[in-house]
């Protein structure tokens, strides 16, 4: 099982959440990453309500980014990269990502090879049927053996 940090977090909401270094923190350490990615005048930057931190597509194109577009823009020029692995949702209780995976809202029932998005929210549904769960403490998942 894939174990996500949202937005590099693997203990608990941060201050730090996509910041770049933080992000390769949690990659360093194992970890996937979903990341909030905004476009501002063709620009990539890194953010949850805003874009704080500017990056790169050859940031963005790591195997272990999970990139969820924040913008239009953003998803637009995300989707002409293959190697940018992306999706757009708000409250969506589904979506697929680029790569064709599902992605569950909280609370929703899971799909076979999908992603559960934090399971301490609530999920519904036998977690073992996921690919990968995303949690803002995921580093809980690893210790109970749930890869």
């Amino acid at each position: 099982m894939e174990l996500i940090a949202h937005r590099g977090n693997i203990n608990g909401k941060s201050e730090k959440e996509n910041h770049p270094s933080y992000v390769l923190e949690a990659i360093s350490k194992g970890y996937s990453v979903e990341v909030d990615v905004w476009v501002v005048a063709q620009k990539y930057y890194l953010g949850h309500d805003s874009p704080q931190y500017e990056t790169s597509a050859p940031f963005l194109r790591n195997e272990k980014l999970w990139c969820h577009a924040k913008n239009f823009k953003a998803l637009e020029k995300m989707l002409e990269d293959d190697e940018i692995h992306c999706f757009w949702h708000e409250k969506d209780s589904y979506t697929l990502t680029s790569k064709g995976i599902p992605w569950v809202y909280p609370k929703r029932e899971l799909l076979k090879g999908s992603v559960c998005v934090s399971p301490e929210i609530g999920y519904n549904g036998d977690i073992s049927i996921c690919k990968a769960i995303c949690s803002d403490r995921i580093a809980l998942y690893k210790e109970q053996g749930n890869v």
